[in-house]
């Protein structure tokens, strides 16, 4: 699938080294180590995954530089394009400084080992912190078509020229269900996932997307929504759905 991925010209992989933890990282490297120039790999850090299967934090400075190593080498590289700092709950912010962390991997990037960084289940005010130690490139948040809390961040890091990418965007661990959205759908002749992304595509210039796939099937699935153009009546129409 992550050969397929690349073949099919994609140029951007979400990853860490606390998925598993390891196993994914040491399946993209064997997968497509050396990798293509026109390729970034994306990793988070910031928590762990526990024996119990729980998703602790680990926000300690000792803790996230050993998360910087484990990334470089299970991944095969000697500096890594991007690092997001985790720092939130499931699905949305928790209050409080993220400064100590982020100047963490701030300094890491001095090092060397870092191109860019960047914040994941943050705030506003969060992210204007951690703007004042060090740019960020890109900001991770929980976002979807029913889902719209950040519609004013979008736009304010559009303006900023930094990256929005949400993650769950076709609802995470319930898929997004609406008959709004079907009916879309079955006008264009697509999936209601497909609609789903090229919704999100068509949001604001900044919006990456990473919805998650292990297999070639769902991967062009979702691939399908990029080719995708809503009318102006189909984004009324889904706009919808999250009021």
């Amino acid at each position: 699938m992550l050969r397929d991925a690349v073949a099919l010209r994609l140029t951007h992989i979400d990853t860490s080294d606390y998925y598993g933890p390891h196993v994914p990282n040491l399946i993209i490297r064997e997968a497509l180590h050396p990798y293509p120039r026109e390729l970034h790999i994306v990793t988070k850090v910031g928590v762990l995954r526990d024996r119990q299967g729980g998703w602790p934090q680990a926000l300690a400075p000792k803790q996230l530089r050993q998360a910087v190593y484990d990334n470089l080498k299970n991944l095969g590289l000697e500096v890594l394009d991007v690092v997001n700092l985790r720092v939130g709950g499931l699905d949305s912010a928790t209050p409080g400084s993220i400064a100590k962390p982020f100047t963490v991997l701030a300094q890491l990037q001095q090092a060397g080992l870092i191109k860019h960084l960047g914040v994941s289940t943050v705030s506003a005010e969060q992210i204007a912190e951690a703007q004042s130690i060090a740019p960020i490139a890109c900001v991770q948040n929980f976002y979807n078509l029913a889902n719209r809390v950040d519609d004013n961040l979008i736009d304010s890091l559009a303006a900023q020229g930094v990256a929005y990418v949400p993650y769950f965007p076709l609802g995470g661990f319930s898929p997004l269900q609406s008959d709004t959205l079907k009916s879309v759908a079955s006008r264009l002749d697509a999936t209601a996932m497909a609609v789903a992304l090229a919704w999100l595509l068509q949001r604001s210039p900044n919006i990456l997307l990473i919805p998650g796939t292990s297999s070639v099937p769902h991967l062009r699935e979702n691939l399908s929504g990029a080719a995708l153009t809503l009318s102006e009546a189909d984004l009324i129409e889904l706009d919808d759905i999250a009021n």
